[in-house]
């Protein structure tokens, strides 16, 4: 059943990496607390600007009697996870997506064994649902109906956007696991190509983020539905801008990582309080924060978890193969998704 509910800054900068002032202190340099830059995509800014890393200041000095200031810079997942790689000085990554992590291990910035917590290093649970206009014209209710003749659909851009790749993964995912079970076992990828070209013949915009694509949506007009976020939709709520969404039957949870990354924190010498931080993001205090901002708990468990509309059928990457498999089968050079993308834009 559907659910329905209501030096090289000038370079990072050219790359488009939105640079916060330092939360909670002044700029200036200060000899008797800590510093930790923050390179984050750009979905968690509220919760983290607004909340979190307020939250932790205080934390961290009861528990120290130290003052931490943060630098913080937000911007698409994929190119957020390019500027670390290529030297942007974070020491601490919060991307979208583990494929995003891998980059920066792959560069020696950030360690094999990342993930190697309770938490599997992912921090922030969300799912993929579709937002659309007041009172559902269009009549939108899954996947499917993305496909439908004079349907504009909003996605950002899978080539800069983690958020992208998530949505894209979702619908995909969606025809792959069902043709897959109707079939005994083998997909039917003719079918799932189909869908995921219809689909695409009918997006209207593939802005560089998905803070953007909700942005052209809600605040531009543009569009009758939005793949995005749960977390995005329900932060519009917060503020008092409400989009109503549906949960299709079928949809992915996002697991989004957090890692320090080494070679900054061993040059900054502020591995304890980046450590600290990371730690605090996943305690109950940060995950009820992060609750508030429309963000699914981590831990099963947890009595927050209630509040939030359970899909019929949630599958993760790891039900598709992981993201190596996903990366070749839908966005690699002969992938589905570049196929499609491909043949379109001739």
């Amino acid at each position: 059943m559907k659910t329905r509910v209501q030096g090289l800054a000038f370079f990072f900068l050219a790359l488009g990496v939105g640079l916060v002032a330092g939360c909670g202190g002044s700029s200036g340099p200060d000899a008797s607390g800590d510093v930790i830059k923050l390179g984050a995509y750009s979905v968690v800014r509220e919760a983290f600007h607004d909340a979190l890393i307020p939250a932790f200041q205080e934390h961290w000095k009861q528990k120290t009697g130290r003052v931490v200031r943060f630098e913080e810079s937000y911007n698409a997942s994929g190119a957020q996870a390019r500027a670390i790689a290529s030297g942007f000085d974070a020491d601490v990554a919060i991307l979208s997506h583990t494929g995003d992590m891998n980059q920066l291990v792959e560069a020696k910035r950030v360690s094999p064994d990342w993930a190697k917590n309770p938490t599997g290093g992912i921090v922030t649970h969300s799912v993929v649902v579709i937002g659309h206009r007041e009172g559902n014209p269009k009549a939108i209710a899954d996947w499917s109906d993305l496909a439908k003749p004079g349907v504009g659909v909003l996605y950002p851009d899978p080539k800069t956007s983690g958020g992208a790749r998530w949505n894209i993964n979702a619908i995909y995912g969606s025809a792959y696991l069902a043709s897959k079970a109707a079939g005994g076992g083998t997909p039917d990828l003719a079918a799932v190509a189909d869908l995921l070209k219809r689909v695409q013949a009918n997006v209207v915009n593939m802005d560089a983020s998905g803070r953007q694509s909700m942005s052209s949506f809600s605040e531009r007009g543009i569009g009758d539905a939005v793949v995005t976020y749960e977390n995005e939709i329900l932060l519009r709520k917060r503020e008092g801008k409400p989009i109503e969404y549906v949960v299709p039957e079928a949809t992915l949870l996002i697991e989004s990582p957090a890692a320090v990354v080494d070679s900054s924190v061993e040059k900054h010498k502020n591995r304890e309080v980046a450590t600290e931080f990371l730690a605090f993001l996943t305690s109950v205090e940060g995950q009820k924060i992060l609750a508030s901002y429309g963000f699914r708990p981590v831990d099963q468990t947890s009595p927050l978890l209630p509040e939030f509309p359970k899909p019929a059928k949630l599958f993760t990457m790891a039900d598709l193969g992981g993201w190596d498999e996903v990366q070749t089968a839908v966005y690699g050079p002969k992938g589905l998704w570049t196929s499609i993308f491909s043949d379109q834009g001739k």
